[in-house]
């Protein structure tokens, strides 16, 4: 084995590990065959035994090398494989469906563009906040480290919560805010609290994609209604909901994802109105609120927390890695979301997840960050719109934040063929029907602002709606 010294410490494991996987593919070492010891090897490679410690360690709890107690480590008899030959095939003949984004985006190389997906780049992110609060939480007794989370989740991180949906005119009590897993698992848990199968569901046309995929798992039937530059078409939303009878309307506030909308007062009233005289409960996802320049009118604020159950989480803005979410609703509401929390995820979101989201958010680190965000959203919005236009590709609106364009595609192009071809040349793009329950949004596209930087997105854009 050749002599090789990595470039820097944090990735001498990962060169000791590279080198024995690459023995392993060469067949240089077999199973049964016995590995150098640590202390040869450490010196073969220019490391210290520690580093070689570390890579058996990750080798055997791969299932590639075995421990034998006071021999050494040995080749396992039968290797666990890499990823499949039919990974990257599979990966292309996925139907183009409300999980297909999701798939594509959460299982791309890190070298694929993914100008579809829901999330900021790393770079933009809080980094040097989020290790601080790891410190932080590191230092702290050993409870935290170890214990289940309570059942409503951390205290301070709720009295946080609340004072932040005071800024929002929502007026809601500590006991009336329940954290959770993530956003996505606030929602799950009140579709389990409220729904049955066979009941029908009011969202968007069009709305977020993974809505449309929750559901699914729910057994449910789905209405639509058509969404405008202000909010749902309010004389289809009464339409609708008259001929259909649902049991929730399920919406975005803020900024809507995917079209960037924001609702307006006027609609706002108008939709609760509706929905209190045919009895429609009302779940308002608030995840975008803190990318607003100004505050836009809440359901929730507006109602009282009466039929509005209002939903957030930080995945967006601080961490996706650091999941939790957050339900504020009626204080009965809550008491049986809690119930059901417990016996689904027996207590609530990781004590240490909602420790280090509750340090980031009690500095001032957090504000700042958020106003950098903005800042660099309203550049990237007016680049991304400009280079959109240049290939023939329009929004359909300039949202007022956030980090989504919603865009028709030139005369012709079908945005589902249009992925797949761009998936071809490892960029992942979102297609309109995936956020459509009518599937009427073919000809639409939903853009990323902050991950359209790198011009090979708008050259493979170009290419695939030729």
């Amino acid at each position: 084995m050749n002599r090789s010294r990595p470039a820097r410490a944090g990735t001498q494991t990962d060169g000791v590990v590279q080198a024995i996987r690459a023995r392993l593919a060469s067949r240089a070492l077999t199973a049964g065959d016995r590995l150098p010891s640590i202390r040869s090897f450490a010196s073969s490679m220019g490391v210290s035994p520690s580093t070689v410690v570390e890579a058996y360690d990750r080798l055997a709890a791969e299932g590639a090398i075995r421990a034998r107690r006071g021999s050494g480590f040995y080749v396992a008899a039968t290797i666990v494989p890499a990823a499949s030959t039919n990974d990257e095939a599979r990966r292309h003949e996925q139907a183009v469906d409300p999980f297909w984004v999701s798939r594509q985006s959460l299982d791309a190389d890190p070298a694929t563009l993914k100008p579809g997906c829901g999330w900021l780049p790393p770079e933009w992110m809080p980094g040097d906040a989020l290790r601080r609060a790891m410190r932080a939480v590191a230092r702290a007794d050993d409870a935290g480290l170890v214990e289940y989370g309570a059942t409503r989740g951390s205290l301070a991180l709720r009295r946080l919560l609340a004072a932040r949906c005071a800024e929002d005119d929502v007026d809601v009590a500590v006991d009336q805010i329940l954290l959770t897993a993530s956003g996505t698992h606030a929602s799950d848990l009140i579709c389990r609290l409220l729904l049955r199968p066979g009941d029908t569901v009011l969202v968007d046309d069009p709305c977020y994609f993974n809505f449309r995929a929750l559901l699914r798992t729910h057994q449910v039937r789905v209405a639509s209604v058509r969404y405008t530059p202000t909010g749902p078409d309010v004389a289809q939303f009464e339409a609708v909901l008259a001929a259909e009878r649902p049991r929730l309307y399920l919406t975005n506030s803020a900024l809507h994802n995917p079209t960037g909308a924001t609702l307006s007062a006027q609609t706002a009233h108008r939709v609760l109105n509706l929905a209190a005289a045919h009895d429609v409960v009302v779940i308002e996802d608030d995840i975008f609120a803190d990318f607003e320049p100004e505050p836009s009118p809440r359901l929730a604020a507006l109602d009282g927390l009466d039929r509005v159950i209002r939903v957030g989480s930080f995945s967006k803005t601080l961490s996706a890695s650091v999941r939790c979410g957050y339900i504020a609703a009626r204080a009965d509401r809550i008491e049986q979301l809690v119930d059901l929390q417990v016996a689904t995820n027996f207590g609530g979101p990781s004590p240490l997840a909602t420790a280090l989201i509750a340090h980031v958010l009690a500095g001032g680190s957090y504000r700042k960050h958020i106003e950098t965000v903005r800042r660099r959203l309203a550049r990237a919005r007016r680049d991304a719109a400009g280079a959109l236009q240049r290939v023939g590709v329009e929004p359909w609106l300039m949202p007022r934040g956030g980090f989504y364009l919603w865009c028709r595609l030139p005369e012709g192009a079908d945005s589902a063929d249009v992925a797949r071809a761009a998936l071809k040349r490892n960029v992942v793009l979102a297609p309109g029907n995936v956020f459509s329950a009518s599937q009427s949004a073919a000809a639409f596209m939903r853009f990323n602002v902050a991950q359209c930087v790198d011009p090979q997105v708008m050259r493979v854009l170009e290419a695939t709606i030729a």
